[in-house]
């Protein structure tokens, strides 16, 4: 193999990393502005959220709560369940509009204001580190080649990890509850290892991504950077730096030539950026819009007496000299298939039954006969409870006048948000089934707002003397729905 020096790349190629490859720490320096006290505001309320959602309870349920183990979710009093295929396909749905939307309109939003990384990232975990280690800020590379036995260092590093397992805990909390979460915590780990590991993991995924990963979640994990080649256009809102009115850039404010622009190349708006880029040098993936160069600029230009706004929201479509369109294909068309996805979902949510009942066949055999010479049909019957509380299921059969019904469990309890499945037996003469079947009429009831008939097909022999093995119908109605 030869000797020979790689070569470095011509520029950086990562703003998160250096031209030799390697790593390119970040420590962007906090502009202070209307904007960051607009996005602080929102930051604190979402944190608050975050940590409150798994403690409220609607109509007995945690507002939140991905039940994955018994398959079923709770969405602000909406439970829905694995059967549930329509309603999940109408929410994420309406959630990949309203993604599509919002990006159309204005950009990245939800990048620079409503993303958890960045949220608990830059109103949390930097606020710490900036307080707890000091030193110089801004988009620099970090000086890591001293001892790592730094007080200062560990300190954060032991503030990190408190904080960690607090938001792991809570995320957790969505998905097991927190009366579950309680008794992990308050049990020994040898007593339940699976769920210790589970939390373990979690909160050291949390640690690692906060204290080392960063904004690379951001630029390389995060795929929303990418999609966004697709998600804008000429007239979406995004932050940008007017290219016309500040180039060409000059240094400093003293006999600055009368064709320069109003950048004076002081490089704020470099330093204060939490992913390390050049907003000059235009739209780009890495950029999260979260206005912390428009902060940065706008200090600059009133300290030099230019107008604000030389980065600021706006559109490239304006940047370029035209004026920004609301009305175009993108926002007409993808507010109307939200505003549909969304009517057909609050209307399958109005509509839908207190409870889903499904008949099935005996998994043994379509039907036996008895002793005395009669017909036996079993017809199983699963219900899944999707009221607020558990219900007592009256199971009543007609069309069977010259026989016999036989129910084991009657009424029927089931729990709420669970399935169960009962039993019932039909006996009926031989004669009943001259064409090898018979129609009769399951109604389930709650006794309340539930009450529902179902016509179900039993199977016998075909005339009186027909055997049980010809008169079997095709498995494949052994677990049709009748409905």
């Amino acid at each position: 193999m030869s000797n020979a020096a790689v070569p470095k790349a011509q520029g950086r190629v990562l703003p998160t990393m250096n031209e030799d490859g390697s790593r390119r720490w970040i420590r962007p320096k906090p502009s202070d502005g209307a904007w960051l006290t607009r996005r602080r505001v929102v930051a604190y309320l979402l944190m608050v959220a975050y940590l409150a959602i798994p403690h409220v309870y609607i109509n007995g349920k945690p507002s939140i709560w991905l039940n994955a183990v018994r398959r079923e979710f709770t969405f602000f009093g909406f439970t829905f369940l694995a059967t549930d295929t329509l309603l999940f396909m109408l929410l994420l749905g309406m959630l990949v509009l309203l993604v599509f939307t919002f990006t159309a309109l204005f950009g990245r939003v939800w990048c620079g204001w409503g993303c958890p990384q960045t949220v608990w990232m830059e109103f949390l975990f930097r606020p710490i580190e900036r307080w707890v280690e000091r030193g110089r800020m801004g988009s620099i590379q970090i000086d890591r080649s001293g001892s790592h036995v730094n007080p200062r260092r560990i300190a954060k590093y032991a503030i990190y990890a408190v904080l960690s397992l607090i938001l792991a805990h809570t995320f957790l909390a969505y998905f097991v509850g927190v009366e579950q979460l309680k008794v992990w915590v308050t049990r020994s780990p040898v007593e339940h290892p699976s769920s210790f590991a589970i939390m373990a993991v979690t909160s050291l995924l949390v640690f690692l991504d906060f204290a080392y990963f960063r904004e690379q979640t951001c630029t390389i994990a995060c795929p929303y950077g990418r999609w966004q080649s697709v998600l804008l256009d000429e007239s979406s809102l995004v932050v940008a730096y007017d290219y016309g009115r500040g180039e060409p850039r000059m240094r400093g404010t003293k006999s600055r030539a009368a064709s320069a622009g109003d950048c004076i190349d002081c490089g704020a708006c470099v330093a204060t950026c939490p992913t390390g880029i050049d907003i000059r040098d235009g739209l780009q993936m890495e950029c999260i819009h979260c206005t912390q160069c428009s902060d940065a600029c706008d200090a600059i230009m009133t300290s030099i007496g230019k107008p604000t706004g030389l980065i600021r929201y706006t559109s490239r479509e304006v940047l370029a000299g035209g004026t920004t369109h609301l009305l175009r294909p993108r926002t007409v068309i993808y507010p109307v298939a939200l505003a549909l996805v969304f009517g057909v979902l609050v209307w399958q949510l109005d509509t839908r039954p207190m409870a889903d009942v499904t008949l099935l066949r005996s998994l043994d055999r379509p039907f036996s006969e008895e002793s005395d010479g009669r017909i036996s049909n079993q017809v199983r019957i699963k219900i899944a409870n999707r009221s607020n509380g558990d219900r007592q299921y009256q199971l009543t059969v007609s069309g069977v006048d010259d026989g016999q019904v036989v129910i084991p469990v009657n009424p029927f309890p089931v729990a709420e948000g669970a399935n169960a499945t009962t039993s019932i037996f039909v006996l009926l003469p031989r004669q009943g089934f001259r064409e090898g079947d018979r129609m009769i009429t399951v109604r389930v009831s709650d006794g309340g707002d539930f009450t529902a008939d179902y016509p179900y097909r039993l199977l016998g022999p075909r005339g009186a003397r027909a055997t049980d093995s010809a008169s079997r119908r095709d498995e494949s109605d052994d677990r049709k729905e009748n409905k």
